[in-house]
C-alpha cells in the first residue's frame, strides 16, 4: 500500500452546527472525502452486522444464488461488476468482490422494490439487524445531510425541501471482498476506479486496509493515496449527484479497493435522492463566469444509467 491520506474528523455530536458544517465544506472541496465519529449507533449493532453479513457470505454458493439480485436488491456474485468500464484494456476480470443490497422496508419505493430476505430458518438474526442498522445509519445520514446544506449556505432542510428525502433511494450494501491476487499479470481490483453515483455515502469497514483514493482524476498517471479505517468511525464522500448540484465544486472524488491479500468486509449506505427529484445547479454554485457545467436530470434517470453502464460492461467478461 501507498501514503496515507490525513483526512479530517467530523464530530458529528458537536452542538456547533455552522462551524462543524465549515468543517464539512473544506474536506468536500479538498478531498470529496472525510470521517465521521461520535454518530450515535451503537458499536453492539454495528458489531451484530458484519457478524450477520459474514454468516451470509458463508452459506454455499447455492442458497446465496437463491437470492439473486432483482432491481439492484439483493445477492451479486464475485465478478458481476466491472466499476470501471476501461480496465478492459489491460485485462478481461471483473472486481473481485460478492454483495448483497437492500434498501427501504416502508413507503413507495418499498413497494416497488421489494427486500429480499435470507430464510429466517438460515440466519435467525439477519432482518432484524439489517432493519435496526438501516433505520439507524438512514437517520445520521439525514443528519449529516442536513450540515452539508449549511455548508453550501443553504437551508438546513434544502434537501427536504426539494424533494431528495422524501422516500429517498437509500440502500445499504454488505460487501465482501475475498483479497487474493488472481494474477501476477494482470491488475486485480477489489473494486476499480470509480465515484459514488448518488449524494453521499457512509462506509464502514473491518479494518483490513485496501480503499485508495484518487483527489485529482485529471491527472495522468493518476495518484493513488491509502485511507485507513478509524474503528467505528464513517468514511464519508460525496457522490456524483452532490457534484452536480454543486456545479463540481464538492468533489466526487475517485476511488477503489485493492486486494491485500486478506478477505475485506465492508458495509456501505448510499443516500441517494428519491427517483422524481430534480437534481440541478443550485444558484449559489453559479454565475455569469461560472455557468451550470451540468443539464438538470432527474437522480432516478442518472443513477439508472449508471448502473446499467456498471452490469453491462462486466457481463462481457
Amino acid at each position: 500500500m501507498g501514503t496515507s491520506l490525513p483526512l479530517p474528523i467530523i464530530d458529528l455530536s458537536s452542538p456547533e452546527k455552522i462551524s462543524t458544517a465549515q468543517l464539512i465544506r473544506q474536506a468536500c472541496l479538498e478531498h470529496g472525502f472525510f470521517y465521521v465519529e461520535n454518530h450515535g449507533i451503537e458499536e453492539e449493532l454495528i458489531k451484530g452486522v458484519f457478524k450477520e453479513s459474514k454468516g451470509f457470505f458463508d452459506l454455499p454458493l447455492e442458497k446465496k444464488m437463491a437470492l439473486l439480485r432483482r432491481d439492484l436488491l439483493g445477492y451479486t456474485p464475485l465478478y458481476a461488476e466491472k466499476l470501471d468500464p476501461s480496465v478492459t484494456s489491460i485485462g478481461s476480470f471483473s472486481d473481485s468482490k460478492e454483495s448483497f443490497y437492500f434498501g427501504s422496508f416502508e413507503g413507495v419505493l418499498a413497494q416497488r422494490y421489494p427486500n429480499q430476505w435470507p430464510s429466517q430458518d438460515l440466519l435467525p438474526s439477519w432482518r432484524q439487524t439489517m432493519e435496526c442498522y438501516y433505520k439507524n445509519v438512514l437517520s445520521v445520514g439525514r443528519k449529516l445531510l442536513g450540515l452539508i446544506a449549511l455548508a453550501l449556505d443553504l437551508d438546513e432542510d434544502f434537501f427536504e425541501k426539494v424533494g431528495a428525502l422524501n422516500d429517498p433511494a437509500a440502500v445499504v450494501r454488505l460487501l465482501r471482498y475475498p483479497g487474493e491476487v488472481i494474477s501476477s499479470d494482470v491488475e486485480t481490483y477489489g473494486a476499480s476506479a470509480h465515484s459514488d453515483y448518488g449524494m453521499v455515502t457512509l462506509l464502514l469497514t473491518d479494518g483490513v486496509p485496501g480503499l485508495q483514493v484518487c483527489r485529482d482524476k485529471s491527472k495522468q498517471p493518476h495518484i493513488w493515496e491509502d485511507v485507513p479505517g478509524i474503528k467505528g468511525a464513517f468514511i464519508v464522500n460525496i457522490g456524483d449527484l452532490m457534484e452536480r448540484w454543486t456545479n463540481g465544486m464538492f468533489r466526487s472524488t475517485l476511488h477503489r479497493v485493492m486486494p491485500v491479500g486478506k478477505e475485506r468486509y465492508s458495509v456501505v449506505f448510499f443516500l441517494d435522492p428519491n427517483p422524481d427529484c430534480n437534481v440541478k445547479c443550485l444558484e449559489s454554485c453559479c454565475s455569469g463566469t461560472c455557468p451550470p457545467r451540468f443539464p438538470p436530470i432527474l437522480a432516478g434517470d442518472y443513477l439508472k444509467e449508471r448502473f446499467r453502464l456498471t452490469y453491462a460492461t462486466s457481463s462481457s467478461s
